[in-house]
């Protein structure tokens, strides 16, 4: 069953609401709308006003990237922590023989490889060595924290910068579309796993490269990608309270 609320005050206590966050948003785009929605249906409403109300999210996606993310109101931003820990699921579309510096879209190809030897048998035989605990080194376009900086600051300026691996943990991976140059996957893991990094990583044990050109997060723990709202529809979910 899809999001559903009865009245306002249940913002207050406290809800989780999966969206369903649109390409080229970023998830504090989402938060700042969802929660501005909120504040102006309790300012327009009779005897419910409130000037607060605490809005999260619990977990980032990038801005080119699509799908599930969990916002948090009220007395559920207490659940961000263990909703940021829950196993995620991802659907990717990968093209192989060329790779970016950002390994996905944000950056321009900077070099070019062979894709005439890969075979559908050789990408799944592949695939199956990413299953299990393992070392992933972050983007140098991504949002990790350095010396108190965001990574990309240093990337966009074309400073040098070697990021430390972190240990993630892939429990199912699995291809589900083979059309050279593109393959798409989906993918079951950890926190903290950078689905870029690893469509670079499979380009390089396919000995070639790639890099992500579309990715949709399905699900989040227990929350699905199905049952999500979109921001319109959270917003007609609003002109019914």
């Amino acid at each position: 069953m899809k999001f559903r609320v009865e009245n306002l005050n249940e913002f207050k206590e406290g809800l989780v609401i999966p969206i369903n966050k649109p390409y080229d948003w970023t998830s504090f785009d989402a938060v700042r709308k969802v929660k501005n929605l909120i504040l102006n249906k309790f300012k327009n409403q009779p005897g419910e006003r409130t000037k607060k109300l605490k809005v999260g999210h619990a977990g980032t996606l990038d801005p080119l990237a699509q799908g599930l993310i969990l916002l948090c109101t009220g007395k559920a931003t207490k659940k961000i922590q263990e909703l940021q820990d829950a196993p995620k699921e991802y659907i990717a579309t990968i093209e192989l023989g060329k790779t970016t510096p950002s390994h996905d879209l944000e950056t321009l190809y900077d070099q070019e490889y062979p894709i005439d030897h890969i075979t559908e048998e050789f990408v799944n035989n592949t695939l199956a060595g990413f299953i299990g605990k393992q070392e992933q080194v972050p983007p140098i376009y991504s949002a990790k924290n350095v010396n108190g900086k965001r990574a990309y600051e240093f990337a966009r300026k074309g400073l040098d910068l070697e990021l430390k691996p972190s240990v993630i943990t892939i429990s199912e991976i699995e291809l589900t579309k083979f059309n050279l140059p593109i393959i798409e996957i989906r993918i079951v893991c950890s926190k903290g796993t950078y689905i870029r990094s690893l469509a670079n990583d499979i380009g390089k044990a396919l000995n070639s490269g790639g890099h992500l050109v579309n990715l949709i997060r399905t699900r989040i723990g227990a929350y699905n990608l199905d049952f999500s709202v979109t921001i319109n529809e959270f917003e007609k979910i609003l002109t019914t309270l």
